[in-house]
């Protein structure tokens, strides 16, 4: 007897049992056939999650490899990820998450009814990953601080995290950070059936008394204050392709979907799902969290300079606009595609200003009749003067792009927009900045006396060495450079530059030619470029279908120029297009 079993795009997900029950000579006995599972279907038209273009499936379903992109908006740096949905266990692990978080259902109309809805399995797996009171999957380290677990830059993909926490009795996993929160949501839903992947927005601000304003702070030599407002230099989160039934959608469309718990008018929450296309139109009454994500997107930066026992003074900057660039993997390509459009019109265009307004009168519903020169005289009066604005304009342009161990070098250009001369003291300073917006230590101050003549124009070279910065780096792979006027001599000016320092790269060399169940051999190489011992040296490989769990090998010290060469062996277990990861992290890293 052949059993052919058709569940409808409407059968709820998750693992089935088939049994038989037979009845002979009066007697019924049941047999049980096995189990089988259930998934969303991106194939299926029927389906909520069908995606009709197939390249676009391979990607968003089927794609096991991903990219990370991280660093700031002048310099983006990426690292790749693994996925990991279609290694053993994952899926049982994936349906352990959502049995985990039925209960943020329960008692609601969805209580029994929720595992046939992509919109409602995202929003459980959404809350699964880091905002769950006990079980959530990873746990974010408070005020930086990770000794007590995993760094959290040390991870390489998604299955280790997901293995750890199943094995662990479903506890959290020390630590980790947006990047792979929003990698484990990918890998989830990906496994789930359900097309998705991850995004990275540069310029992200988290502020929590006024939605549509960030506030950085700074003093007189320009260290950048602790304040409440985060200005983080990058945010990852998930999209996911569903058609909404609740906004009656007959199509798939991009639902965003963020994990990382952010800081809100209730407390500490993730986000989503919210339809990308109602953010972009400022439609915020329509969707889940919408003002949140608008504002992500769409904040005026403000900048302020502190003075001892006066009141804060807005200063002269070019600033650039939060939420100016989004970025996803492309399609079948290991570049970046600028998907920034999707979220928001061309600043300045009538149809960005027109949704600007919408949102701004639900977001604040005192000006909900107010008239769109009124709230652009109220934006206007919020943000500050241009440099251009004070006679001077002036920005901070890198002479290298430096390696961990490299000398930074910078060129400060001046001009003089006015008839006259312009005589101005500047201070100077360079501060470590998390990728979170943290200000963390001030290792270099200087001043400097710049005349300029009318019209004229001033390149003043600027170094900052390794022996400065080397020593406070560590983790944090971003600093912070400012030039502020003092404010003795008038109108202050602030020009500012966020710098990435790269890390040194990690070589990886096939000996041999991979085949399937035969051992393979491999050559990894790093060389310390430092003028110093690297101490606790350890190198990490990963590798869906090459490693079945991932492989630590000590280093010990490397001496300054040393490089370290390591044969490791493998054996592919599984057809397909594996990539071979190798992760470096010592005392300073």
């Amino acid at each position: 007897i052949s059993i052919s079993v058709f569940p409808p795009s409407s059968a709820c997900i998750g693992r089935y049992i088939l049994n038989m029950q037979i009845t002979s000579s009066g007697h019924t006995y049941q047999r049980c056939l096995g189990d089988f599972y259930v998934l969303f279907n991106p194939w299926c038209a029927d389906d909520p999650v069908y995606m009709d273009n197939q390249a676009h499936r391979d990607e968003y379903v089927l794609n096991e490899h991903g990219i990370l992109y991280e660093g700031v908006h002048k310099h983006i740096t990426s690292r790749p990820w693994h996925f990991g949905q279609f290694e053993d266990g994952i899926l049982d692990i994936c349906l352990k998450i959502l049995d985990m978080g039925a209960s943020y259902h329960h008692g609601s109309e969805r209580d029994h009814c929720w595992r046939n809805d992509p919109v409602h399995v995202s929003m459980v797996v959404n809350h699964m990953i880091s905002s769950h009171t006990t079980n959530s999957i990873v746990k974010i380290p408070e005020n930086n601080d990770y000794l007590k677990g995993t760094k959290p830059f040390s991870w390489n993909g998604s299955v280790p995290i997901l293995q750890q926490w199943y094995n662990g009795r479903c506890r959290p996993v020390r630590y980790g950070y947006c990047g792979s929160l929003a990698s484990v949501m990918c890998t989830v839903m990906r496994c789930l059936g359900i097309p998705s992947r991850v995004v990275t927005s540069f310029c992200f601000p988290c502020s929590i008394e006024n939605p549509l304003g960030v506030n950085e702070i700074f003093d007189c030599t320009g260290k950048n204050l602790c304040a409440k407002d985060k200005l983080w230099r990058y945010h990852c989160w998930n999209e996911s392709w569903m058609a909404r039934r609740d906004l009656n959608q007959c199509c798939g469309d991009w639902q965003c979907l963020d994990p990382t718990p952010l800081e809100t008018d209730r407390g500490l929450a993730c986000s989503g799902p919210t339809w990308v296309r109602s953010i972009r139109e400022g439609e915020l009454d329509l969707d889940y969290d919408g003002h949140h994500m608008f504002s992500r997107v769409n904040s005026n930066y403000v900048g302020w300079l502190s003075q001892n026992n006066a009141k804060n003074q807005k200063f002269f900057c070019d600033t650039w606009p939060c939420g100016q660039r989004l970025i996803t993997k492309s399609v079948g390509s290991e570049q970046f595609e600028d998907i920034t459009g999707a979220y928001k019109y061309e600043t300045g265009s009538v149809k960005n200003k027109e949704a600007y307004y919408r949102a701004y009168r639900r977001i604040h519903p005192g000006y909900c009749n107010a008239s769109n020169c009124h709230i652009e005289r109220e934006l206007l009066s919020l943000k500050n003067p241009f440099l251009s604005d004070s006679g001077i304009n002036m920005r901070l342009k890198m002479a290298n792009c430096p390696m961990y161990g490299e000398d930074v070098q910078l060129h400060w250009l001046l001009e003089n927009l006015r008839s006259e001369n312009k005589n101005l003291k500047f201070n100077l300073c360079a501060q470590i900045i998390t990728y979170s917006g943290c200000p963390m230590d001030q290792f270099w101050k200087d001043s400097v006396n710049v005349t300029l003549g009318p019209r004229e124009v001033k390149k003043i070279p600027l170094c900052i060495s390794y022996s400065q910065y080397g020593p406070y780096l560590c983790d944090h792979n971003i600093m912070k450079v400012v030039a502020v006027s003092d404010p003795e001599c008038g109108e202050v000016l602030m020009v500012s530059r966020d710098i990435v320092i790269n890390r040194p790269p990690v070589i990886v060399k096939l000996l041999s030619q991979p085949r399937l169940k035969v051992p393979c051999t491999a050559e990894i190489s790093f060389c310390n470029p430092l003028q110093e011992d690297m101490k606790n040296c350890i190198m990490t490989l990963e590798g869906c279908g090459l490693f079945k769990e991932p492989m630590t090998i000590d280093l010990g010290t490397l001496a300054s120029n040393q490089q370290a060469r390591t044969i490791v062996e493998f054996t592919p277990y599984r057809l397909g297009s594996h990539r071979l990861l190798a992760n470096f992290g010592c005392h300073k890293f």
